[in-house]
């Protein structure tokens, strides 16, 4: 059987083949994009019939890879039986968009439900739920969701990065053996894999056959890919399971994260517009998206009140529409050294509370945010002077401090009811739009005391998003955005909950050019925060221009972190200008669909976004550094109507200069006011000289017949 059935929506549809014979699990045979080449009649994709992989691999079926359930029962005589299982479907129920399987392994003393849902966007989804059935207790250590890649699909591309330069992307070659990628930080990492792509041979944005896996779990994640010399190449993932994390008493159960599956036959672009529209489908998708302000590269953690009204007065002034008070307004927060946990406000600060901010920033027409880091406490607190066995740890032994701070146990009924009561409690005392939640250290050592000092990042995560869910339900018109360390807990887990997330803690726009360029690999632009940082960028002294910084916060969630009190008035009208601008693209931008086009010139990044309809595009040029040579650089746009014209306009400040002996920007824009067919931008392309580094040339194209 071909499932599903059909696309929801009409997108590029992940098609799996499924030999359903016998009362065996069901073998998938083929994965890929359905066309009328490969969904021939009968329901089978042309004439392939190679092993397959089962819906759940098992060492019992002759599979000598890594099976994908991995567990052992003791307790009870003969229970070992439990390690190798041979499932027997009892039951499936398919329609045209869900499959579910139902099995169970009597002698393994263990019951299977796996699920299978199509989701908008072509993606799949698919999860499995253990339950023990057996006596004595079940040790679940794996449970992972995997897929066949074609033989064609030979390399794998994944993500790696650092605090302040997250996911940059690495490849390698698919070869036989277990490639795995493991996140053991107790969340998604600063270096974490993000998601899993196998690809034909020279696969890029816009062209080639992708395979992509991504674990929508904001915990320990592992990714996998594996070939052995009968077997061809798989692909999947799943929570990373610490020692002793999951174990299953009688009638216990165990479901994994969903993971998501997606395909495309238009390089990484197709995968990440699959991601996209998925992303644009949930009920709380943010379809307007506010500019904002965040005060803490300006104010750090000196709190002081007519400081943040001339803020936000100039704030106010160049259209900010939300205003956010960073870390420092609780209890004994004076540096990052003390008060995690005190969440109530500092009246040595804020002597009449947050109402006087708070309604000075609206009264101004802007909304009000409010940072927090809600699982987590410093040492130095009154929290952790009144309850010190509160923490995750092994033991006794107190975990080694990062950033002055450790983790609070959220498994604990008692903790997380304190924790979520205080937060609560500071939402109902002011009136607060917005929260960003933060997230600024690994979870090491991370065992509960009430399980012995056992690992318990997986009740942690689910705890968490207990908490969170819970607050949204009891502020149902608060936003939230994730933070984690700037760009850690970036998954569709988090993403579901949140209206935004902190793409990284790195806001030099020159470094920021290829982080949400990556980032947006698996999330919607119009979630990525990005923020037009001071002219000296903290984070690593470089100096950048106003326009450079602006243009390259003008593709995702828009937002300043720069001390506007420090703006001379010409910076303040330029940067009123780029907040008027992307409020006039801001309909296309976040909507729209992301577009890479490759480039020739290794010192040119070209993106933008063109609209679902192909009416129009918002294209960037951004020239990072000095051309090799004065050739200048093709730009081709794809998704266009190829059969209408469209007229190329220059959009935002344009230095039309020439550099050095290249020519200076034509007049009335890159195709001198030449109506062009879009047939031929996406062949031909338009051309842009080449440009002083740092800059960013935005080119504007509308349909006009």
């Amino acid at each position: 059987m071909l499932f599903p059935a059909r696309s929801l929506d009409g997108s590029p549809q992940l098609t799996l083949e499924l030999d359903t014979r016998g009362d065996l699990l069901p073998r998938i045979l083929w994965a890929g994009v359905a066309t009328s080449v490969t969904a021939a009649p009968g329901g089978y994709p042309s004439t392939f019939r190679g092993p397959g992989v089962p819906l759940l691999g098992e060492h019992a079926h002759e599979l000598f890879t890594r099976p994908h359930l991995i567990g052992h029962r003791d307790g009870a005589p003969g229970s070992d039986a439990a390690w190798s299982t041979r499932f027997v479907v009892s039951d499936t129920d398919a329609s045209d968009e869900r499959l579910v399987v139902r099995a169970s392994d009597a002698a393994a003393g263990l019951e299977l439900v796996a699920e299978l849902e199509a989701l908008p966007g072509g993606l799949l989804r698919a999860r499995h739920t253990i339950t023990s059935t057996g006596e004595g207790s079940y040790h679940l250590a794996a449970l992972d969701v995997v897929l066949p890649a074609a033989d064609d699909l030979v390399e794998v591309l994944d993500f790696t990065g650092r605090h302040e330069g997250e996911r940059t992307p690495q490849r390698h070659l698919a070869t036989d053996g277990l490639w795995v990628r493991e996140g053991r930080e107790g969340r998604p990492g600063l270096g974490g894999a993000t998601l899993a792509v196998i690809g034909t041979a020279g696969f890029d944005t816009r062209t080639g056959t992708v395979l992509g896996v991504h674990v929508a779990w904001s915990g320990n994640c592992s990714y996998r890919v594996e070939r052995s010399p009968d077997l061809g190449a798989t692909i999947g993932g799943g929570e990373l399971l610490q020692p002793g994390e999951v174990v299953l008493e009688q009638g216990d159960a165990y479901t994994s994260p969903w993971v998501v599956l997606g395909a495309s036959e238009e390089g990484l672009d197709g995968l990440a517009a699959a991601f996209h529209t998925y992303e644009r489908s949930w009920p709380g998708h943010p379809v307007h998206q506010p500019v904002v302000l965040n005060v803490w590269e300006a104010v750090w953690f000196d709190h002081d009140l007519p400081r943040l009204r001339e803020i936000a007065d100039r704030a106010a002034r160049v259209g900010i529409e939300r205003f956010v008070l960073d870390d420092g307004w609780f209890h004994g927060r004076r540096d990052d050294t003390a008060g995690l946990g005190d969440w109530w406000v500092d009246h040595d600060v804020w002597p009449e509370g947050l109402t006087p901010i708070a309604e000075h920033v609206r009264s101004l027409g802007m909304q009000f945010g409010l940072w927090f880091e809600p699982e987590m406490v410093n040492p130095d607190s009154e929290l952790y002077r009144a309850h010190p066995d509160w923490i995750l740890a092994t033991g006794a032994r107190v975990p080694q401090l990062h950033r002055s701070q450790l983790v609070l146990d959220l498994s604990r009924p008692e903790v997380w009811q304190h924790v979520h009561d205080h937060v609560h409690q500071v939402l109902s005392s002011a009136p607060v739009d917005y929260v960003k939640w933060d997230h600024n250290r690994e979870l090491l050592d991370a065992g509960s005391a009430v399980r012995g000092g056992a690992a318990a990042v997986h009740e942690q995560t689910h705890a968490f998003y207990r908490m969170l869910d819970s607050l949204r339900d009891l502020h149902p018109d608060i936003d939230w955005e994730s933070c984690a360390s700037g760009g850690g807990r970036i998954d569709l887990g988090v993403l579901e909950r949140t209206q935004r997330v902190w793409t990284s803690d790195m806001t030099d726009a020159l470094a920021r050019q290829h982080i949400q360029r990556w980032t947006a690999q698996l999330v919607a632009p119009e979630y990525l925060g990005a923020h037009v940082s001071s002219p000296v960028a903290h984070q690593t002294g470089r100096t950048l221009p106003l326009d450079f910084r602006a243009a390259t916060a003008m593709f995702g969630a828009f937002g300043v972190e720069w001390d506007l009190s420090t703006a001379s008035d010409d910076e303040l009208d330029a940067l009123a200008e780029w907040v008027a601008l992307h409020k006039q693209f801001r309909p296309l931008l976040h909507s729209g669909r992301l577009v890479r086009p490759e480039s020739s010139d290794p010192a040119v990044l070209l993106h933008g976004v063109v609209s679902a309809a192909g009416d129009q595009a918002l294209l960037a040029h951004v020239q990072l550094d000095e051309s090799a040579s004065n050739r200048g650089t093709v730009v081709r746009v794809p998704r266009l109507a190829g059969e209408a014209t469209y007229a190329l306009r220059w959009v935002g400040p344009v230095e039309r200069q020439a550099v050095s002996r290249s020519v200076e920007l034509p007049q009335g824009g890159p195709t001198e006011g030449v109506e062009v067919p879009g047939a031929v931008l996406a062949s031909r392309g338009y051309w842009i000289p080449r440009r002083r580094p740092e800059t960013v040339t935005l080119v504007h194209i509308e349909r006009v017949g």
